[in-house]
C-alpha cells in the first residue's frame, strides 16, 4: 500500500491529517510550499490544492472527500457509516463542505445575498445555515448518531475554526460538540505534527 498525503500545515491539511490518523495506517507526507508547488502534486491535482491524497494510484482531493474516501478505504478504523447512519452523515458532511462553508466565506468576503435572490444560494442565508448547523450537532451525540464518524473529523473541524475565526457564535451546542470530538485521541496526534511543523518554520 501506498499512500501519500499532500498538505501545508496551515491549511485544510489539518482535516486530512486528523483522518489519516483516525485510520491509523502508514501515510508519506509531502510538505507543500505555498510558492512552489511539487510536479507530483500538480500531476495529481492541477489546481495544486492541499489537501490532496494518492492512495494506490488513485488520487482524493478536497477535505470532506478525503474523509469519507479513506473511511471507505480502511473500513476497520470503524469511521464509515452504517446504513442506518448514512443518510445524516452524507447530509451534514457534505452540507458542512457546501453551503455552510459558502456562507462562511461570503461573510468573510462581505457578500450580502439580497433576500429575492436567497433562493438561488445553497444555504438560503446565514442565520438559517448557522441554525442548520446547530440543529445538526443537537439532534445526538455525533452528526450521524450516537457514534464518532468520519463525518465528525469534518464537521468537528469547521465548528472548531469557524467558531475560533469569530464566524460562528459560541453557542452552547457547538461548545458540547466540539468538547466530544476534541477528545479523541488522534486528534491531539494530529495537531501535535501540524503544530511542530508550523513552529519548525
Amino acid at each position: 500500500m501506498a499512500l501519500t498525503f499532500y498538505t501545508h500545515p496551515m491549511s485544510r491539511g489539518r482535516i486530512a491529517r486528523w483522518m489519516l490518523e483516525e485510520v491509523a495506517q502508514p501515510y508519506d507526507t509531502v510538505l507543500v510550499d505555498w510558492t512552489g508547488k511539487p510536479a507530483a502534486l500538480l500531476e495529481a491535482n492541477p489546481l495544486g490544492k492541499v489537501p490532496t491524497i494518492v492512495h494506490d494510484g488513485a488520487v482524493v482531493s478536497e477535505a470532506a472527500a478525503i474523509c469519507a474516501y479513506l473511511a471507505e478505504a480502511f473500513p476497520q478504523a470503524g469511521l464509515a457509516p452504517t446504513a442506518a447512519e448514512r443518510a445524516r452523515y452524507l447530509r451534514w458532511m457534505f452540507f458542512t463542505a457546501g453551503p455552510l462553508e459558502a456562507a462562511m466565506m461570503d461573510k468573510v468576503l462581505g457578500v450580502t445575498v439580497p433576500p429575492e435572490r436567497e433562493g438561488m444560494v445553497g444555504y438560503a442565508t446565514f442565520a438559517r445555515a448557522v441554525d442548520a448547523l446547530e440543529a445538526a450537532v443537537s439532534e445526538s451525540d455525533y452528526v450521524a448518531g450516537d457514534r464518532f464518524t468520519a463525518a465528525d473529523v469534518y464537521v468537528g473541524s469547521a465548528v472548531g475554526w469557524f467558531t475560533q475565526f469569530g464566524l460562528l457564535d459560541k453557542r452552547p451546542a457547538f461548545a458540547r460538540y466540539l468538547e466530544r470530538v476534541e477528545a479523541r485521541p488522534a486528534l491531539t496526534r494530529a495537531r501535535a505534527i501540524d503544530d511542530a511543523l508550523i513552529a519548525a518554520g
